[in-house]
């Protein structure tokens, strides 16, 4: 029913209609009517200003921002909300830049993959605002959410007005769907436009080859629903390899980049990638989960605690963090995205098998992964197994 609902909105948009999306109750509380700028037309424009009466602004991508040199308003912005407002234009097409017809033509022109940064005045009557990267799973505003059921129609740009009563107050929700009803307008949430993104196999943000010293692999960026961004190192086909072989490794500044002996992470991500390479099939699933989950500031101060006596278990406790605050959910969406629901596991945390059949992957075989003993790691290698319960032979 939800996945219908969001598809019906984007299909409207994709004809040329007009939507009104609300946000959280806890956030703005507010609707705004949202339309694709590839399809944007002097009626629509016109009805936007006379029936909503809002700011008619232009949402844009990041990338379609620096294609057009729309860069912030200001530099040092206080708005409550973080709404990311450039300077305000018009295209040079346009007369005085302010009527339904012009500022539909500059809002087209915007979602013209032909137009460049000079074809646009600078300041105009068409406000652009840059999207976040991660869209409404990093922030859930209606700049993030336009781009987000422009991106679902193929698109880069929208416009968006907001909606306010006869009165001048601002529309909330039970007007809002009364609003929708009386112009026959789709009307969504963006708790359910966040909802339906969750559930859906996304594609990533970009994919690159990355041959390395083990083999040909491609590295593949998501942003999940937090904004952040996590990697895929995969090798051969996985979506048809029978259980491809997968290593998950939060990420260890101090282990993969600095080769650091105080823990076995980076020999780890190596010998990963050399198993992946003879298997054929595997990958790589690299969580930006630094310090098990504290963050690379955090994890130096536990370091400096374990020099003055405490383990890496109590360490972490000792800040007021839990011992391991690593979720691994997130795996098993890049696994589903990969097209991937049965896998080998190259792992020595059990914790890692639970969580991965409980968000839907079968782990049919584990694959130990174990390193060099080394006089600076060898308590942590202790600690992981008596401690963490890890399956380690020491």
């Amino acid at each position: 029913m939800l996945n219908q609902k969001i598809e019906h909105a984007v299909a409207a948009l994709k004809a040329g209609k007009l939507i009104i999306v609300a946000d959280n109750e806890d956030r703005e509380a507010e609707g705004d009517m949202i339309g694709l700028a590839s399809q944007v037309t002097p009626a629509n424009v016109n009805f936007m200003t006379k029936h909503a009466r809002g700011l008619l602004c232009a949402p844009v991508t990041q990338q379609l921002a620096q294609q057009l040199d729309l860069h912030p308003m200001t530099t040092h912005g206080n708005d409550a909300f973080g709404t990311a407002f450039t300077i305000s234009v018009d295209h040079r097409s346009t007369s005085t830049g302010i009527s339904a017809f012009d500022r539909a033509q500059t809002i087209a022109k915007l979602a013209d993959d032909t137009s460049q940064a000079a074809d646009f005045y600078r300041p105009g009557h068409v406000f652009p605002l840059i999207a976040k990267a991660g869209g409404v799973r990093e922030r859930g505003g209606h700049t993030e959410a336009a781009i987000d059921l422009a991106k679902l129609a193929g698109e880069q740009a929208a416009y968006i007005c907001e909606v306010l009563q006869d009165d001048g107050h601002m529309a909330r929700r039970p007007t809002l769907k009364q609003l929708a009803q009386r112009w026959q307008l789709d009307f969504i949430t963006i708790a359910e436009l966040r909802e339906y993104l969750a559930s859906r196999q996304q594609k990533p943000e970009v994919s690159v080859k990355l041959p390395n010293r083990y083999g040909k692999f491609q590295l593949s960026l998501y942003l999940d629903d937090k904004g952040k961004e996590q990697l895929v190192l995969s090798l051969g086909d996985l979506k048809h390899a029978k259980a491809p072989l997968i290593r998950i490794q939060s990420e260890c500044l101090t282990g993969d980049v600095f080769g650091s002996h105080r823990c076995d992470c980076g020999e780890q991500l190596d010998l990963a990638m050399k198993e992946i390479a003879a298997a054929g099939a595997g990958a790589v699933l690299y969580l930006r989960q630094e310090g098990r989950g504290i963050g690379l500031l955090d994890k130096l101060r536990a370091y400096h605690l374990q020099e003055q006596g405490l383990d890496t278990y109590d360490a972490n406790v000792a800040l007021g963090f839990p011992a391991d605050a690593r979720h691994y959910a997130v795996a098993a969406w890049l696994l589903k995205n990969e097209g991937v629901s049965k896998i080998k596991l190259l792992t020595n945390n059990p914790d890692k098998i639970t969580q991965l059949e409980q968000n839907g992957i079968e782990v049919v075989a584990r694959q130990p992964l174990q390193t060099t003993v080394y006089q600076e790691n060898k308590r942590y290698l202790q600690t992981k197994k008596v401690k963490f319960h890890q399956l380690l032979s020491l």
